[in-house]
């Protein structure tokens, strides 16, 4: 029976979703037998890591320390940390990129037009998810602000919330406003309701992980990019068990798509100034998953067809009626992703009369058909040989 470590922290939901993916695949694939001991993001290396003879590890190799421990060893390592502290390892990473497009698409279609990131310059994958943030807002001629501390503050430190919201103070408003991850989203939720500043109305925010605890907790809940972890500790798993047989994987780089956003109430608003167009749009969003039309609409937000449609094309770039599908498709992207639902199903959850009009309508729209699109979110994983750059600050 294979040994294998597992040197990955169990203290946030980032984490435990990559051990339920090696999990997975051991149930699949096993049996293994694992060594996993209570583990905090930046412990030294346990004790035992320096005796122990089994056959490979998967880990977070976050410091230094852990480094320096890991690079003596002669068995088959992978890294699902960005820290990228041994680069010849191959590493497993959530596409930061990928994120980043997602939370920005997630403000602009509400209407934002002014953006901000509020980060943790500390970590690579926040400066890598705050550049592409940057250059999503860039590519729509918009400007994007973003927070830097005014000095160093530990994890901990109450006073950041302060600092977050003297820069909130300074920002234009409204706003749409990233935060690298769940945990900055949520300070940057506290430091709001200190000052008495409007989410979702004037601060829209949006995290990254879905910490499903964390942002229910948040005031109000938090919005969340939702990372494929499973996904990731599944094929770091398979990866280390085709090494272990004897594949050489040096310098890969494995980028995970992630699944989707989750919208709660700290960016469920529409920041349109035109009243009329706000109305059909928010009861586009209510109700395109029943099969309305564009007459529904007008009839909901009585206007001329012509005139609407102007509106719709100056403020949103879209037609209503292509507002629709796009809500139905978007709907659809998730029942593929996170279910196993018939195409059918899901064709009647979305509002599609026929699922043959579902098919043509996806392809068109997204250039692969539907059954694709599920096989590739559910396990691809952007794959290159070649080494990464070096981290960007």
């Amino acid at each position: 029976m294979k040994q294998v470590a597992l040197l990955i922290e169990t203290s946030n939901a980032y984490a435990r979703g990559l051990l339920h993916g090696f999990v997975s695949y051991i149930r699949e694939r096993g049996p293994w037998s694992l060594y996993l001991a209570e583990h905090g993001r930046g412990d030294r290396p346990p004790s035992w890591l320096t005796d122990w003879k089994g056959d490979g590890i998967v880990a977070r190799i976050e410091t230094p320390a852990m480094a320096n421990a890991l690079k003596s060893l002669k068995i088959p390592i992978v890294d699902v940390s960005a820290a990228r502290l041994i680069p010849r390892l191959p590493w497993f990473e959530t596409d930061d990129a990928a994120v980043s497009q997602l939370a920005f698409h997630h403000l602009y279609e509400r209407g934002f037009r002014r953006f901000a990131y509020c980060g943790e310059p500390a970590f690579n994958w926040s400066n890598w998810r705050c550049d592409h943030f940057v250059e999503a807002v860039a590519a729509k001629k918009l400007s994007c602000f973003v927070y830097k501390p005014t000095r160093h503050f530990t994890r901990d430190d109450a006073a950041q919330a302060e600092d977050i919201a003297q820069w909130l103070k300074t920002l234009p408003k409204p706003i749409g406003v990233m935060a690298c991850y769940d945990y900055r989203g949520q300070q940057v939720l506290d430091a709001c309701r200190q000052h008495a500043i409007s989410v979702p109305d004037d601060v829209a925010v949006i995290g990254v992980d879905n910490d499903e605890l964390l942002c229910e907790l948040s005031h109000p809940p938090l919005s969340s990019v939702i990372p494929n972890q499973h996904r990731t500790g599944y094929e770091a798993a398979a990866l280390l068990d085709q090494m272990m047989a004897g594949l050489k994987a040096e310098n890969e780089t494995h980028l995970i798509a992630p699944l989707g956003v989750v919208t709660r109430q700290s960016s469920d608003t529409l920041a349109i100034e035109d009243h009329h167009v706000g109305l059909a749009v928010r009861y586009i969003r209510e109700n395109a998953c029943k099969g309305i039309n564009v007459q529904d609409v007008l009839r909901a937000v009585p206007q001329a067809r012509r005139l609407l449609e102007s509106r719709f094309k100056k403020i949103l770039g879209r037609t209503p009626h292509e507002e629709i599908l796009r809500v139905q498709l978007d709907r659809v992207k998730s029942l593929l992703s996170q279910t196993e639902l018939s195409l059918s199903d899901i064709a009647e959850k979305c509002g599609f009369a026929h699922v043959e009009y579902l098919s043509v309508v996806f392809k068109k729209k997204l250039g692969l058909p539907p059954s694709q699109y599920r096989s590739r979110s559910s396990s691809f994983a952007r794959f290159t040989k070649s080494p990464l750059a070096p981290p960007r600050k």
